[in-house]
């Protein structure tokens, strides 16, 4: 089983807009509306892949309860903490005609203490059963910035392979609690490492960084790609994949999550390490093709694997 962690889950709408300005009114062509947040995005792409997953966070409010209802719908199992606050709504704006994205995002609602230990006993319970706990996404209100790395503390006897995916502060002190990965993007790496990347060279060392602050793994995604180090044994492996530049591209929001759905896919099939690169671009770039965070075609990806490249580096290039 795959766990999928969402701490400040929310309804996700993404709206076609036209040649999008702002100042103007504007009508949209088209309109779609998710349940989201990067573990649900995840758990969504991990279900269309074919694997088992559930999806865990905290909800509330009518917004909570269209996040449920909405995982129902797609057959994805969940187990949410309850809250007293409303979960937040999360809007995108996609101009087809220029393929500009512009985000809104609520910071989410104010969750008291009862409610964060009432979440980690939640992510304790489900980690018996689980192979895989991926922690995705940003904290509500009131949540310590120290949550994920507690987090990584309670559920490390359960022996799991833990992945993490967030930005900022929450990132810098849950890589402190030795997760067995760490995906940043290349905006969220350059701020956990303190300095901008100028080429791949800088990537590479981007990545032991990340591991000597704490995590056994880390990939770092880039645009077209990614570079990745794992840890075998008691030797490093360093990679490097880039995948084929789709013509046509609907929509990127979300892809960074699907591309870890589908490494965890293969990961869970225990595919070698270059093949779950692969799937994970491969993934990725399917993502682009559709509207919505973490919405995929399976058949599509299959497809794009042939297009995925890997290269093996010296791990101190």
């Amino acid at each position: 089983m795959i766990i999928t962690v969402t701490p400040n889950a929310a309804v996700d709408k993404t709206l076609t807009v036209p040649n999008f300005e702002t100042g103007f009114r504007h009508r949209a062509s088209e309109s779609l509306t998710l349940p989201g947040g990067k573990g649900v995005n995840i758990a969504r792409a991990l279900k269309t892949l074919g694997e088992p997953v559930v999806a865990t966070g905290l909800v509330g409010g009518r917004a909570g309860q269209l996040i449920v209802e909405g995982l129902q719908r797609e057959n994805i199992l969940n187990d949410f903490v309850h809250i007293a606050g409303e979960s937040r709504t999360s809007t995108a704006v996609v101009d087809p005609t220029t393929m500009k994205q512009t985000e809104v995002v609520e910071y989410g609602p104010v969750v008291t203490e009862d409610e964060t230990a009432a979440l980690l006993d939640k992510i304790d319970y489900l980690a018996r059963g689980a192979r895989f706990i991926i922690l995705a996404g940003s904290l509500p209100r009131k949540v310590s910035e120290d949550f994920y790395a507690t987090v990584l503390g309670r559920i490390r006897r359960h022996r799991c392979f833990m992945a993490l995916d967030s930005a900022g502060e929450p990132l810098r002190r849950g890589v402190r609690g030795r997760p067995s990965l760490v995906a940043p993007n290349l905006r969220e790496a350059e701020d956990l490492v303190g300095h901008e990347f100028h080429d791949d060279h800088d990537l590479v060392d981007a990545t032991r960084i990340v591991c000597e602050m704490g995590a056994r793994n880390s990939i770092i995604k880039t645009r077209h790609g990614c570079v990745a180090r794992f840890q075998v044994g008691r030797k490093q492996r360093v990679f490097r994949a880039s995948v084929v530049r789709l013509e046509h591209v609907v929509s990127t929001v979300g892809s960074g999550d699907a591309f870890l759905a589908g490494f965890v896919s293969a990961r869970f099939r225990k595919l070698d390490l270059a093949e779950c690169l692969r799937y994970g671009l491969a993934a990725g770039a399917a993502n682009t093709q559709r509207y919505g965070a973490g919405v995929l075609d399976a058949a599509l990806a299959d497809e794009l694997l042939e297009s995925a490249e890997v290269e093996e580096l010296s791990p101190g290039s």
